[in-house]
């Protein structure tokens, strides 16, 4: 995260300290600590969990939510909305990773659970219930992570907010019901309260996202733009790390006792959850580079892909199946292993822009950084 920078704002804010630059340097080493300590911590006390997973402001998570606040402001608030026209100029840049998203996202996951969860019926559910939340929140940290275009992310957030809202009740009872019925598959009767997404949505995305626009406008208007860009922006950028890392911490306490006590389970979960995570961000990176988006705009367009909104899942899975089913269960494991596997994508990313070359565009010919948060400088060619 290298001090809160984002794409192009490299060339004028210096690091803030070396000792940032060694937090993103073992950013793997963090995020693993935090994941054990939250197990340790669950499992050492349930009742901690349990209290943390029973803090609920209706069925939202009041700790996941702190955490992502914490995470998402500081990259809201470094966004430079005036962009946003240009980045997504051009049919391309929202209708494919809209299909990504909403056509072919829910039905990737529903054709894993069915392939590795046949005999599991309530885990299934689960699982595609995550396939159909597509992400509003986490996917900000592992695009800036990446390097990718932080204005186009902001933008691909938002419609998939909008379209959550739209359209997550319907997708849900048409792959749960409907589908299942034509391919003649046991289906999974299931009602969602639009209330609940919209809620979720609301808190997930609208009060960053509104904290960070009051932010831009007010702060830069008092204190300018030059202070708000190399002063302000890089100071909170330091939270996200923090809130990444507090944000696993809970959601591994919250599950620290179904984890450890039901590895099986949880193994069988994981398959198809890793197995569409990986696809998703496949079809994403190779699709936008075939589309001849630069790397910024195709990274961005894979996490998109991959992300999920987990807290909209547990959510519904809560709210209509219960907290102690086997449903909401599956549904808890989908962050626990987006955190690892999307981690690990980042370095993947890293590794893809030496294979596209990127490095050759006007402001990147210094050579290609070797870790997640270095690569916050250049700006890639627009598509032609």
């Amino acid at each position: 995260m290298t001090g809160g920078r984002t794409p192009g704002e490299a060339a004028t804010v210096e690091s803030p300290s070396l000792a940032l630059d060694a937090v993103d340097r073992y950013l793997p080493l963090w995020v693993l600590l935090a994941m054990v300590s939250g197990l340790a911590l669950g499992r050492a006390d349930p009742g901690i969990g349990t209290a943390l997973g029973a803090w609920q402001i209706q069925s939202v998570s009041v700790p996941i939510a702190l955490g992502l606040l914490l995470m998402m402001y500081p990259i809201l608030a470094r966004v430079r909305y005036g962009r946003i026209r240009d980045v997504t100029r051009g049919w391309r840049s929202t209708v494919f990773p809209l299909l990504l998203n909403w056509v072919v996202g829910p039905a990737v996951m529903f054709a894993l659970a069915w392939a590795l969860l046949p005999d599991a019926p309530l885990l299934r559910t689960g699982v595609i219930l995550v396939g159909l939340a597509r992400c509003i929140a986490m996917v900000l940290v592992w695009n800036q992570l990446a390097g990718g275009d932080a204005e186009y992310a902001t933008v691909l957030v938002a419609l998939n907010a909008v379209f959550q809202i739209v359209a997550y009740a319907g997708l849900a009872i048409f792959y749960l019901v409907v589908l299942p019925g034509w391919l003649h598959l046991p289906s999974q009767a299931i009602s969602v309260d639009p209330s609940t997404v919209a809620l979720t949505v609301l808190v997930f995305l609208g009060v960053p996202l509104i904290a960070a626009l009051l932010s831009r406008v007010g702060l830069a208007r008092w204190k300018g733009r030059t202070w708000y860009d190399e002063r302000f922006a890089p100071a909170i950028g330091r939270l996200t790390l923090w809130g990444l890392l507090f944000t696993i911490v809970v959601m591994f306490a919250i599950q620290g006792i179904s984890i450890t006590t039901l590895p099986l389970t949880v193994l069988r979960v994981v398959a198809p959850l890793v197995a569409y995570f990986a696809v998703m961000w496949l079809l994403g990176f190779l699709g936008a580079r075939a589309l001849g988006f630069g790397y910024e705009k195709t990274v961005t367009v894979a996490f998109t892909a991959a992300s999920n909104d987990f807290e909209l899942a547990i959510a519904v899975a809560v709210v209509v199946f219960g907290v102690a089913s086997r449903v909401a269960f599956a549904s808890v494991i989908g962050p626990l292993v987006e955190v690892p596997v999307l981690l690990s994508l980042v370095y993947v990313a890293i590794w893809g822009r030496r294979w596209l070359h990127q490095a050759q565009s006007p402001r990147g010919r210094g050579g290609v950084p070797d870790g997640p948060g270095a690569l916050v400088g250049p700006d890639d060619p627009a598509p032609p």
